[in-house]
């Protein structure tokens, strides 16, 4: 029999082992990988030494690609980190938004150095060498 109360907390317990399991190293106050500069500090991110303006949103993806970098991170939490759990299945609005972040960052978006497509998972950021 299905209850919306026990759904919700399992819901929760979910959540929270899978936090335990994914929590990001703490962000360097500067990341830095070839061209690419992120200043937590100052909130500025450039590429090749020019300022890179982002929206509150995609700073808040960049930063999550950041303290995870190396690792693919799923579709799923992306949109729960960025705008929340009501927002999991909106793929496309994921998609525009790492389409235009990849303009942004990006010297080349058709052949990216930096943030990776992982196909029908999620996204990568490159680790710095």
């Amino acid at each position: 029999r299905y209850s919306p109360s026990l759904a919700a907390a399992e819901y929760q317990a979910r959540k929270h082992v899978s936090q335990r399991f994914s929590r990001p190293a703490a962000s360097p106050p500067v990341f830095q990988i070839e061209d690419l500069r992120v200043d937590f500090e100052q909130r500025l991110v450039t590429l090749q030494g020019r300022e890179v303006r982002l929206t509150p949103s995609e700073f808040r993806l960049l930063t999550l690609l950041v303290q995870h970098a190396g690792k693919v991170l799923a579709h799923a939490f992306l949109l729960e980190a960025v705008w929340g759990a009501e927002r999991t299945g909106d793929l496309q609005s994921l998609r525009v938004y790492m389409s235009t972040l990849r303009r942004k960052i990006e010297l080349d978006p058709a052949h990216p150095r930096y943030l990776m497509t992982i196909q029908s998972i999620g996204y990568r950021l490159q680790k710095p060498q």
